[in-house]
């Protein structure tokens, strides 16, 4: 009896209390979008280096690699050759020159004659026709002097501008072929630098869509920042502009080629890289930007907590747009001044009492949208210019 009266009743599973959760009022804001792009380097001026007399190549005279001033002397061809021809025209040239002053003697003493009719007519046409003939002569030997200087000149081979140098394609001793062989090398201007980035036809088409549905704003006259991303994840200092996007696209990737121009005073930037292109300017009016862990994935759509005046729970299923961040923009199923659950929303369940342990403030949410575009041959925002024939509020083409 004793053993019976010490035993009770087995008890069930202890009650749970009511989850502790974090909440958040939804804030409708104009938000900044940032849309992001892979992209690639270009000098803004690469120029062939070529020779453009067939010769002996001499020397090389610049550092391969190094930077080269407008002028500097890059290459030398061996000059006899065109300073023999040089002499040869001018030789010709004097020849001529002695002619015409022959000519020219011989009819200033035929005029008076034929004028006394001490001479014929014809007498007097072929002295004339003899010292037009001079003349022509003269001419024609001073371009063949004119042309020998150039080629002498054409031997010694310059930097037309100020640049990187890349390496020589022909060493010294090599015989050059103008029309063939005569790639001597590159110089690459890296200040100011061009960035290029295409924009696919679904992402136009995405873009046009959302801002004739107002829900993005490009800046006026299409005056976007460029910032670059480099390979490690750090910021190029520089910020840039979009100075050329190409009218058409491409017919083999379906593309089109937009361009941004930044200032590289310290050469840090190099034709080729890789980079990512952020480019700045557009808005999302009135957007609702909320924490990523807020949202949920269900059977068939995402979703979220919303907590009404009694502290209890409802599912809401929402329409996601973009990345921000850690956040993400709500396109449809939230309104302003509703409370949402943030942190805890794992543990909640219909019309169950929260309690609630903290409030998230909405500028905790804030920052610029980070639209991630995949990879494409390079081309660029101008191209975001068209765009802009719906645009609702401000927004510009």
């Amino acid at each position: 009896m004793a053993l019976g009266a010490g035993c009770k009743k087995a008890s069930g599973p202890p009650e749970l209390g009511a989850p502790e959760v974090t909440l958040m009022t939804v804030v409708a804001r104009n938000t900044p979008v940032d849309i992001e792009f892979t992209a690639q380097t270009q000098s803004s001026r690469e120029v062939e280096i070529r020779a453009r007399v067939d010769g002996f190549l001499d020397k090389r005279t610049y550092t391969e690699g190094k930077e080269v001033k407008t002028g500097q002397v890059l290459f030398l061809m061996d000059p006899k050759p065109f300073q023999a021809a040089l002499l040869t025209a001018r030789g010709q040239l004097a020849q001529q020159q002695a002619r015409l002053v022959v000519s020219q003697q011989n009819l200033a003493r035929v005029r008076p004659l034929a004028a006394q009719q001490a001479l014929s007519q014809k007498d007097l046409d072929d002295a004339i026709g003899n010292e037009k003939q001079a003349q022509a002569a003269v001419i024609a030997a001073d371009g063949a002097v004119e042309t020998a200087e150039l080629n002498l000149g054409y031997t010694t081979i310059k930097s037309p501008l100020n640049g990187l140098a890349s390496y020589a394609r022909q060493q010294d001793g090599s015989y050059l072929i103008a029309n063939t062989s005569g790639l001597l090398t590159y110089v690459y201007q890296l200040d100011p630098m061009w960035v290029n980035f295409s924009i696919s036809q679904n992402e136009m088409l995405h873009f046009q869509e959302q801002i004739s549905a107002g829900k993005l704003i490009f800046p006026p006259n299409s005056e976007f920042v460029v910032s670059v991303i480099l390979a490690d994840g750090t910021e190029f200092p520089q910020h840039g502009t979009i100075s050329f996007a190409n009218p058409a696209f491409s017919t083999e990737t379906g593309t089109f080629l937009v361009r941004a121009v930044l200032a590289n005073p310290k050469g840090t930037l190099r034709p080729g890289q890789f980079v990512r292109a952020r480019v700045s300017g557009a808005v999302r009016p009135n957007a609702i930007l909320v924490p990523q862990r807020a949202v949920l994935q269900g059977a068939r759509s995402h979703f979220v907590w919303v907590v009404d005046q009694e502290s209890k729970a409802k599912q809401r299923v929402v329409e996601v747009g973009d990345w921000n961040g850690d956040n993400w923009f709500i396109d449809d199923g939230l309104k302003a001044g509703e409370r949402i659950v943030v942190d805890g929303a794992i543990r909640v369940a219909p019309d169950v009492a929260l309690k609630v342990v903290g409030t998230l403030a909405s500028t905790e949410t804030g920052g610029k949208t980070i639209v991630e575009k995949g990879a494409s041959e390079p081309e660029a925002p101008a191209a975001m210019k068209p765009a802009a024939p719906g645009a609702a509020s401000g927004a510009s083409q």
